[in-house]
């Protein structure tokens, strides 16, 4: 993913990407924090606050435009998203990497591993001690009015990812 954020990821809510054809506006310039930074762990328990420092850092240090509650929950997505590379993938992808994308109006975190098994949320009784990973990414992304999804990658492996949307400048 090279489009510096601004590819065929989230768009805004209304579907407003302006006319196509000779007589299209010029594509508005991007916003200084907007880009794709992608980094490469080992698949080991150390990475997972790693990772999760190392995308808190990219955030502030790029000056996006994200809410405090929001970045917590972008951490906790990334947590967990490491955590089950770790746990569940290792075997068969001793290296996981982590991407973020961060459009206009938009962020996207994901994990991808070389592990072909695609997981699904499922619901563990209230006795279990763990297993509920993707149904609090998938709750922390509902809430926050974003999407997120699992998708195979062309090397057999497959990607996490949760796109989030900011809040527009000027907005509280």
């Amino acid at each position: 993913m090279d489009n510096q954020g601004r590819g065929p990821g989230p768009r805004p809510a209304d579907g407003t990407d302006g006319p196509l054809g000779p007589e299209a506006a010029p594509a508005p310039r991007p916003l200084p924090y907007e880009g794709v930074w992608r980094f490469t762990a080992p698949a080991v328990d150390a990475s997972v606050p790693e990772a999760r420092h190392a995308v808190r850092d990219l955030l502030h240090r790029q000056g996006v435009p994200v809410p405090e509650d929001l970045v917590q929950g972008l951490l906790l997505i990334v947590s967990e998203l490491v955590t089950n590379a770790v746990r569940h993938a290792a075997l068969l992808s001793p290296t996981l990497a982590v991407e973020v994308a961060v459009g206009a109006d938009w962020v996207r975190v994901s994990v991808e591993d070389n592990h072909p098994y695609r997981p699904t949320a499922l619901e563990n009784p209230h006795s279990a001690t763990g297993g509920r990973g993707l149904l609090l990414v998938r709750e922390i992304t509902r809430e926050a009015g974003g999407v997120c999804d699992v998708e195979h990658t062309a090397s057999g492996g497959k990607v996490i990812w949760a796109a989030l949307p900011l809040e527009p400048a000027g907005a509280s």
